[in-house]
């Protein structure tokens, strides 16, 4: 079977569908689904170092990158168009990522032209929460094209059941639903962690406002200079917008804890891995996120995770005893940091239950899932 990924970007620095989508497609290829990602050579502000208009492998994918420019706050490539266009009819099936994009809208419109099925994948993007953000544009896009889009799908898929129920209020999102998590590789879950003499909180994602990082902040800095606390580092590792990143390193600065809160930037492969393993406890109290990759990463590497209400793996957190969940409140937060820091018998409890978690969430078992959806999508 001969799939098409179309998204965006696939710069790791813009997170989600881009830092999972190369290993998805890797993993695919033991269940007899060959993929070609289709994208845009952005990466932050600036271009991946890459051949555009040409198939070439890159991280082990065949991959076809075209110029994008943003206009009205849409990545848009009339290339990528075009050539999804002549080329649709090689695919069984279309894996198109996120709803608000050109990219997708045209991937779309070229599958269905060549009668060729596709899935849509929103990444959260149909999030109640999400779709209040920017709501005016979001509704002309859907009005124009996106509501179209999703009727017309084979499939819609889910990261988590709870994504599903909070899409559910938009009726097109209901249309043949189905859960596939993303997941990580193998590699991930690596060695035993090392002994820790430094403990850090670690927060490591794209660096953006929902993610909750000046809650964050606060809260850490709420825990004062208590002796039992007092050793620990928050440790914030990520990219983003560079006036949101000044504007969150002038908060930290004045938080009164800067001495201990570290911004080391974007970090990747080793390294990232490395922040992970040596952590003592991972921390992401976003206002929304459909799944979080890096609370899965951190998990498969034996670290207990501090989560808000709005990560959709809440739940599955709490039922696991992996971690701890607070309210968007800076009170709870700073409980909920004390209680783990305080607590190392509790950590290493919860740390192993996290590991647990996390083998769910293995490329190995969660690409077969995908796969089904692939086949389900082709017979229908």
């Amino acid at each position: 079977m001969n799939v098409l990924h179309v998204l965006p970007v696939v710069a790791p620095r813009h997170g989600g569908p881009s830092a999972a989508i190369f290993p998805m497609c890797r993993a695919l290829r033991s269940c007899g689904v060959d993929a070609t990602i289709a994208t845009t050579d952005l990466d932050g502000e600036g271009r991946l170092d890459v051949d555009v208009e040409r198939v070439q492998p890159y991280d082990g994918v065949p991959t076809i990158f075209f110029s994008a420019t943003r206009r009205a706050g849409l990545t848009q490539t009339a290339p990528l168009a075009a050539w999804i266009d002549r080329h649709v009819g090689r695919f069984d099936v279309v894996h198109v990522h996120e709803v608000f994009a050109h990219s997708s809208v045209a991937a779309a419109r070229a599958a269905a032209c060549h009668a060729t099925p596709y899935i849509v994948q929103p990444h959260g993007t149909l999030d109640p929460w999400c779709l209040a953000r920017k709501r005016l544009r979001k509704r002309m896009f859907l009005a124009l094209a996106g509501s179209s889009m999703l009727r017309a799908a084979a499939a819609v898929q889910y990261t988590t059941d709870e994504e599903q129920r909070r899409a559910a209020a938009w009726p097109p999102a209901r249309r043949a639903a189905t859960v596939v998590p993303l997941g990580v590789p193998d590699e991930s879950f690596g060695d035993p962690r090392p002994d820790v003499s430094a403990p850090y909180v670690l927060a490591l994602c794209r660096l953006h406002p929902k993610k909750g990082l000046e809650l964050l902040i606060r809260a850490f800095a709420a825990l004062g200079d208590a002796a039992e606390t007092s050793r620990w580092r928050l440790v914030i590792a990520g990219d983003g917008d560079a006036r949101y990143v000044a504007r969150l390193r002038q908060y930290a600065a004045q938080s009164g804890a800067s001495a201990r809160i570290s911004f080391p930037g974007w970090v990747d492969g080793r390294r990232r891995h490395e922040l992970h393993r040596a952590a003592s406890l991972h921390a992401l109290p976003s206002y929304q996120e459909n799944f979080g990759l890096s609370i899965v990463e951190a998990m498969a590497a034996g670290v207990p995770v501090l989560a808000a209400s709005g990560v959709n793996l809440a739940r599955d957190i709490e039922a696991a005893g992996a971690g701890w969940i607070a309210d968007y409140d800076v009170a709870a937060v700073r409980d909920a940091l004390r209680r783990a820091m305080t607590d190392a018998e509790e950590r290493t409890r919860r740390a192993a239950a996290a590991r647990r978690l996390a083998e769910r969430f293995r490329w190995s078992a969660v690409a077969p899932l995908l796969a089904a959806a692939y086949r389900s999508a082709a017979a229908a």
